[in-house]
């Protein structure tokens, strides 16, 4: 058993429907929302577009790297290293990557994998937070 249906075990499928998309569409809108109020109110304040244009390009790219590497699982090829996905994620492609997990339904089950991937989202939430709410003062700290 070299295909995908025999490595996910009876029962399981390989890809296909996003479970639940409506609760998933609430949390990603959620977890988006305040890196897209604060990239925003950074270019419209003419601070910087890079976090806005970071995070759009860079979730791309996570997505592709996801689609990538859900391939190459597939076909038993050389896989993206996690710490290549965790860095481009770090970068600000973690919302592609939280979409391509979806979509894909790539390393949503390993739980060290997503351990490491949620606590990436909310130091990107506490950044902007500190950012739109504190006066950035919690940088300061370091």
């Amino acid at each position: 058993m070299n295909d995908a249906s025999g490595r996910n075990g009876p029962g399981r499928r390989s890809g296909g429907e996003i479970h639940n998309p409506r609760l998933k569409l609430l949390v990603f809108a959620v977890v988006c929302a305040l890196p897209l109020t604060g990239s925003l109110s950074f270019w419209l304040r003419g601070i910087s577009l890079i976090p806005l244009a970071a995070y759009g390009i860079v979730s791309v790219l996570a997505f592709f790297l996801y689609w990538s590497d859900k391939r190459k699982a597939r076909t038993d090829s050389w896989r993206t290293p996690e710490n290549v996905l965790h860095a481009v994620e770090l970068a600000g492609g973690w919302p592609g990557a939280l979409l391509a997990q979806q979509v894909f339904r790539h390393k949503t089950r390993k739980v060290s994998f997503q351990l490491l991937f949620w606590m990436i989202v909310l130091l990107h939430q506490v950044f902007w937070i500190d950012q739109l709410f504190l006066g950035a003062n919690l940088l300061a700290l370091f």
